[in-house]
Order: structure tokens, then C-alpha cells, then sequence
């Protein structure tokens, strides 16, 4: 069976068609997510790159994305089904497919040098422009359709870098890399996307362990050949080590979330240990999403002693925190007003530090979400953070006393 890839046409013979969205919905609790299962199929017909699809899912539903190019799947988070998804793909197809003067789908997408994006007809010859307002944009213009397509040059990279999870990214996001500070930009800077930073560090990762490309006064000093080679294996070496940390995060996320039970503290304990994952902070960010359920209140002082052993110093706690607004900002919207209880919960059991929470409570930031969601969740610690500090104004009065 196939549908109008313009929908809006109800000719039965219009000759531009595609397959129905097919879909299917897996898991449970805070792991239940949609599997797009006919994904490529789709961009086959609409000659668009899979992960541009799943991608502007993810922007339009607000939910997490996870994308594997290598094995077909393809994954918005949470439970959503086929007939959303199809009118979803409608606007993706007006905006990014659908020529902008005569609606025919046969159109390329072209980057111009000024770095606009256009749709380039080949019925029509027009060339329109797209809307580089929407984020979809921004990840096209970092991620070209040929990179994604077919260029031999960077197919290998592009295969690599859209194992990503996105949208505004989950339990992998976290998984996938650098700090923003660490990418040369600290809390709060302005970036020219709201892309998730931990996204962009593992596309780097990947695309480094792909194509390995190396500047050329790295070879002055001595151009043979076995130091060549010896400088490639070097840099494959690190490449490698952050994709295998990157993997090992996602994998143990997924362990959580597919336990048919909640895994105890000092089960949870020993798999971070077995993977070696008590040295990496980013353990901590990926822990909050998948630990917590509707009660995350009361859940918090359960997990006391678990969590005080496990954040040992200010990075953990900043991605502990990080975690906690990526769950409540991309997975339960609905329960950002309770992060003042969470915070005292934190703070009372001595999880996080009160400089963290300050920190946390005065500052946006674009690390773990999209700006708009920081701003939207860290408003709500507003009331602790004047409490905190009026705490503060009266230990000092007492002290001045």
C-alpha cells in the first residue's frame, strides 16, 4: 500500500508516492519509546536522509531521538502512534521536501555559499528557499545530505555520526561526549544551534574514528612513512576510546531501563563498576534519567546513600543535575514544578552541594538541553534559590552578631 507523498493531492494517480508511517511502540514506564520501523523506506521516497526525519520527529513531539543508521533502527522516545506520525511527516515534507512554487517533490536540497538551504526543483528549475529558523535546519547545515547520501569521501563518518540520539537527545546524549566548556564554550554562552552539545561531541568522535583527518603540521617534523602510520594509530586510539565510552553509558542505560525490575543500589553500583564507569562523570547525567520514575521526590531519599557514594565530586553532581533537568525538561514536562522538592531532597540529604544548586538555579545552559527548555526548567528552582540565599543572608547576620 502506498500513500500521496503530498497528502493534500487526492488523485489517485498522482505518480509521486510512499509507504504509510509503520510504527511500533516498545518498553515501559520511563523506557517506553516508538520505533519507526519502515524509516528508510520513507526517505527513499521522499530522497531525503533517514536521520532528517527522525530528527524533525524529535523536534516537533519534544522527544528524544535515537538514531542507527548501520542497523535500521530508529527511535523517537515515548508512545506515539503511526496517524501522529504521519501528520508530522506532513510538515516535514511541506517545509524540506515539497517544491516551494510548484509542490513537486523531485527537489534536492542545496547548501549555497552564503550557508542558506534551498530546495533546488528538477520539474520546475526553481530554486526556493527553506525556513532557517527551525532547527531542523541547523542539523542539515552540520550535516549535509551528501555526507549522509552517498559522498564516498564521508560516508563512512556520516554513518558513524547518525548514531545519535537527538531532538533534543536520552540516555545515549549523555552518553556521546565533551562538555560544552570542553568544546570551547562555557555555561550559558549563546552557540549557533540549539542542537544539544553532547550530540555535536560524539558526531566529532565518531566522524574522527571514520575518516581520521590530520592537519598538515602535524607532519612536519617527520614525513615518513612508519610515522605517519604511528601518528593515524594514535589518533584512531582516542577516537576509539570516546566512541567506546560513549557506548558504554548507552549501555548502561539500557540495562536500567530493561530490567523488569529495578535493579538495587548496590546492583546498580556493581554494573557501573563493571563497565568502568565510576571515574566518568557522564555516569551520573545518564543515572538521574533512568533511576526516577512519577515519585522522584520520595525516590531520591531511597537512593541516599547510593548517590552520595557515587557523586564524589562537582562534575558528577553537575551532570546528576544536568540529568534531572533533562528528565523533567524532555520526559516529564509535566513535573517541573516539583523541582524545588527535589532540590530540597538533594540538598538535605547532602547528594549535591549547595554551590551546585546555585549554580544550577542562576544559570542557563545549554549542555544537557535545548536553551529553551534550561530556561524553562531552572525558572522553576527559583523559589529554593531565594530561600537558599535569604538561608545564607541570615547565617551572616548571625555571624556579624
Amino acid at each position: 500500500m502506498s500513500i500521496n507523498i503530498c497528502r493534500d493531492n487526492n488523485d489517485p494517480f498522482y505518480r509521486y508516492k510512499m509507504p504509510p508511517i509503520q510504527a511500533k511502540i516498545e518498553g515501559r514506564g520511563n523506557g517506553i519509546k516508538t520505533v519507526v520501523m519502515n524509516t528508510m523506506d520513507v526517505a527513499r521516497a521522499l530522497n531525503r536522509p533517514a536521520p532528517y526525519i527522525i530528527k524533525y520527529f524529535g523536534f516537533e513531539l519534544g522527544a528524544q531521538t535515537a538514531i542507527n543508521v548501520e542497523n535500521d533502527r530508529y527511535i523517537v522516545n515515548g508512545a506515539h502512534q503511526p496517524a501522529k506520525l504521519q501528520d508530522v511527516l506532513d510538515g516535514f515534507i511541506n517545509k524540506f521536501v515539497l517544491c516551494g512554487s510548484c509542490k513537486n517533490p523531485e527537489t534536492e536540497i542545496v547548501i549555497t555559499k552564503d550557508n542558506d538551504l534551498v530546495r533546488d526543483c528538477k520539474a520546475c528549475g526553481k530554486r526556493t528557499p527553506m525556513d532557517l529558523r527551525h532547527k531542523l535546519s541547523s542539523f542539515i547545515l552540520k550535516n549535509p545530505p551528501d555526507s549522509m547520501n552517498g559522498s564516498k569521501k564521508k560516508k563512512k563518518a556520516a554513518t558513524a555520526s547518525a548514531n545519535v540520539r537527538g531532538g533534543g537527545l536520552s540516555i545515549s546524549d549523555i552518553a556521546q561526549g565533551k562538555s560544552q566548556a570542553e568544546a570551547g564554550g562555557e555555561d550559558g554562552e549563546e552557540n549557533d544551534s540549539d542542537d544539544d552539545e553532547l550530540a555535536r561531541q560524539i558526531n566529532a568522535a565518531a566522524s574522527n574514528l571514520a575518516t581520521i583527518e590530520v592537519k598538515d603540521e602535524d607532519w612536519a617534523v617527520d614525513m615518513s612513512e612508519e610515522a605517519i602510520r604511528a601518528r593515524a594509530k594514535e589518533l584512531h586510539g582516542e577516537a576509539a576510546k570516546e566512541t567506546t565510552e560513549f557506548t558504554k553509558l548507552e549501555e548502561f542505560g539500557e540495562w536500567v531501563l530493561q530490567s523488569e525490575e529495578l535493579p538495587t543500589d548496590v546492583e546498580l553500583y556493581k554494573k557501573i563498576a563493571e563497565l568502568e564507569l565510576l571515574d566518568d562523570p557522564k555516569v551520573a547525567a545518564v543515572l538521574a534519567q533512568v533511576l526516577f520514575d512519577e515519585d522522584i521526590v520520595s525516590d531520591i531519599s531511597e537512593h541516599t546513600a547510593f548517590l552520595q557514594k557515587l557523586l564524589k565530586d562537582e562534575d558528577f553532581e553537575k551532570n546528576f543535575l544536568g540529568g534531572i533537568e533533562r528528565f523533567l525538561g524532555l520526559d516529564h514536562p509535566d513535573l517541573i514544578p516539583l523541582l524545588p522538592k527535589i532540590l530540597v531532597q538533594l540538598y538535605n540529604n547532602d547528594i549535591i552541594s549547595e554551590e551546585e544548586i546555585m549554580n544550577f538555579g542562576t544559570k542557563c545552559s545549554k549542555k544537557f538541553v535545548p536553551k529553551d527548555v534550561s530556561k524553562k526548567v531552572r525558572r522553576a528552582a527559583k523559589p529554593f534559590i531565594t530561600w537558599l540565599k535569604t538561608a545564607d543572608e541570615d547565617d551572616d547576620d548571625e555571624d556579624s552578631e
